[in-house]
């Protein structure tokens, strides 16, 4: 398994003393993620995104990065995953990612360049970048999800029991998925809150079990724009956020059918839109 995080070597300044101590920090490195594609006799090899993550579950990172910006649907459109370049110093790892696709898959990559610039780029309204990514969303979400209101409650801590590597560090966001009764199913954890959904969405793309239609998404962050673009990817009706949600979070979640949650807790949180899936509000 990839290490997560390294210990370092401090001086804590604490009671009014400063003394030599240990901490753990959490590992950043960056991932570029390649795709290779076209037919069998013009296959193309182009960099599509370097992102600052967490090593490890990477295959799951790119895949569920390629499904939240409508790249693929499923596993099926993925042949196989190839570790390329050299190999990072001091690391028996390499830091690029090749994704070879299905021969035929359509793939636009001078639009999906543009995609990119337009939902990234500070100045850029947010009709234009709801405008981007209305494309290759579907037009409705197909689930039924829906949670007791008093169960919510209890989904935040069950995220927080499994963040092992949040509780050595204090350095990462993570992402799980939950069952109609908050039971916590899987947890990814990243430096990155965007990669931490990847990753989580990523496993199920892999194991041919999206979309999501019977799980919720929670999120030990703020709820930003992106998140809600992965999760309705994913087919997912309901984000639960710990922090609050960005205004255009707000307006992605009520015009596809999701339910966002925000300043969740164990005694409160706040309901944005699509209050109908929560029994008993």
């Amino acid at each position: 398994m990839e290490p997560f995080s390294k210990k370092n070597s401090v001086h804590r300044f604490e009671n009014g003393s400063l003394a030599a101590a240990d901490d753990w920090v959490a590992i950043e490195e960056p991932l570029e993620i390649r795709v290779v594609f076209g037919d069998s006799e013009n296959r193309k090899n182009r960099s599509l995104s370097i992102t600052m993550r967490t090593p490890g579950h990477d295959h799951e990172l790119a895949a569920g990065f390629l499904l939240g910006e409508g790249i693929i649907q499923s596993d099926r459109d993925i042949l196989q995953f190839e570790e390329t370049g050299s190999v990072a110093e001091g690391s028996d790892r390499t830091n690029q990612l090749c994704v070879h696709l299905r021969e035929g898959l359509p793939f636009d990559f001078a639009s999906l360049q543009r995609n990119f610039y337009t939902t990234s780029s500070c100045g850029i309204c947010g009709k234009a970048s709801l405008e981007a990514v209305r494309a290759h969303l579907p037009e409705s979400l197909q689930s039924e999800f829906k949670i007791a209101a008093t169960t919510v409650l209890k989904v935040p801590a069950g995220l927080r029991e499994q963040q092992a590597t949040f509780e050595k560090t204090g350095g990462l966001h993570a992402a799980g998925l939950f069952d109609t009764d908050g039971k916590i199913q899987s947890v990814f954890e990243d430096v990155g809150r965007h990669n931490a959904l990847d990753k989580l969405i990523g496993h199920r793309v892999i194991a041919g079990s999206v979309p999501l239609a019977d799980c919720g998404i929670v999120v030990s962050g703020r709820a930003s724009f992106e998140l809600i673009q992965k999760t309705i990817a994913a087919g997912v009706g309901m984000l639960v956020a710990v922090g609050a949600p960005s205004s255009l979070a707000v307006d992605l979640a009520e015009e596809f059918g999701v339910c966002l949650i925000g300043f969740a807790s164990e005694s409160r949180f706040n309901v944005y839109s699509h209050r109908r899936r929560c029994d008993g509000l």
